[in-house]
């Protein structure tokens, strides 16, 4: 082990050590009032006159989080939760958070995942927002590679993906259409290494631009940590180079999860999650499918396996423990990567599984901080952050 390594090893340890007992020594009055601190409410006057009308809130508060990809990441975060003048109970709260962090591995990166709702949701305006420098290791394609292939591979990246969908047909049921841009640029490898020598199309930079159909049926309870509920978003992308893009190619993704509450007297969670994503064609190696996240198949590093298409599924139990903040979980789940879907079989299937630990900041909003172990085959890591895994 080397000395880097050593010391490493010793901070994570302490900071884990730091990181369960301040919740401990700051509960309850203690824990709000600190949530205060970083609290805005920009309409909180017309609230005061009108208290049919939602409190507004613009949370900001310093960001430390970890997962094998980053190291440990710090930063700032900021998450705007509000509704539309006009919008009663039948109207969820909308979330626009904002996340801004540099890592220990070098790594910058903006990021927002956002999902607003309009006044009795006739509307929902959803997608992503990223600008990053990110240092990924690379093993080559394939769903069998190597870790003696490993390599480093740098890049810039800028994505934007707006989607607005309509509610027809049904109280959940939301169809719609949007774009997405993918611009990877800067890009930096070994030129003698395995990337420079495989020459995947668009290793050193590509540019997707596409215009995307999309239906969403979303019954979640809540958006930050559903207690019951279905979620089902459907995207089907077609690339090409009329509006700037370097390559042709079609890219469909399914997320499917479904939260069961199988106690109400302490609200324990049963989350189902099962991901895909497939494409066809002329692809770059930017819109190539990456193996493990902090969201799913944790414990493997994000892109440890590479290939054309992906298919994943995990099972989360949330447990909680009446008349604290605090709650367990243990999920357990499976995946792979395929150059063509129709090569699927069971037995080639990588397992994951972990236990997790959630300490909720705010109570009204049922917001966690949350720290996660994850296992996979001959490998694992550890994840810090707010919010759920899905």
């Amino acid at each position: 082990m080397s000395r880097y390594t050593s010391i490493k090893s010793i901070v994570v340890r302490l900071f884990i050590v730091f990181l369960f007992s301040l919740p401990m020594q700051i509960k309850g009055q203690n824990v709000d009032n600190l949530k205060e601190f970083f609290t805005f409410y920009p309409n909180r006057k017309a609230v005061e006159q009108d208290s049919t009308i939602y409190e507004q809130k613009f949370i900001t508060a310093p960001v430390v989080s970890y997962s094998p990809e980053t190291d440990f990441g710090f930063g700032i975060g900021a998450k705007y939760l509000f509704k539309f003048n006009g919008s009663g109970e039948e109207t969820r709260v909308s979330n626009m958070p904002m996340t801004l962090q540099y890592t220990l591995n070098q790594q910058f990166f903006l990021y927002s995942g956002f999902e607003v709702f309009t006044n009795q949701e006739e509307w929902v305006i959803e997608g992503n927002l990223l600008f990053q420098n990110y240092p990924r290791l690379y093993y080559g394609i394939g769903s069998d590679t190597p870790d003696s292939a490993e390599e480093q591979y740098d890049y810039y990246q800028f994505l934007l993906e707006p989607i607005f969908l309509k509610q027809l047909f049904h109280r959940y049921l939301f169809i719609g259409a949007g774009f997405r841009y993918n611009h990877i640029y800067k890009t930096e490898f070994d030129p003698e290494g395995l990337i420079a020598q495989e020459a995947i199309n668009g290793f050193d930079g590509s540019t997707s631009v596409g215009a995307e159909v999309a239906m969403l049926y979303d019954s979640r309870s809540n958006i930050l940590n559903a207690q019951n509920g279905w979620y089902l978003e459907f995207t089907h992308g077609i690339y090409g180079k009329v509006l700037g893009g370097t390559n042709s190619f079609n890219l469909t993704r399914f997320d499917l999860r479904h939260y069961i509450d199988v106690s109400k007297k302490n609200n324990d969670i049963i989350g189902v999650q099962v991901l895909g994503r497939f494409s066809r064609a002329d692809l770059p190696f930017s819109e190539y499918a990456f193996f493990g996240s902090s969201e799913i198949m944790r414990g493997y590093q994000e892109g440890r396996f590479v290939d054309r298409d992906l298919l994943a599924t995990q099972v989360e139990y949330r447990k909680n423990f009446e008349d604290t903040r605090w709650g367990l979980v243990g999920f357990i789940g499976t995946g792979d990567v395929y150059h063509n879907v129709n090569q699927f079989q069971f037995k080639n299937l990588k397992p994951n599984y972990g236990v997790g630990a959630r300490f909720m900041i705010d109570k009204q909003e049922n917001l966690n901080l949350r720290f996660d172990l994850g296992f996979g085959k001959g490998t694992n890591g550890f994840y810090l952050g707010i919010s759920e895994a899905f």
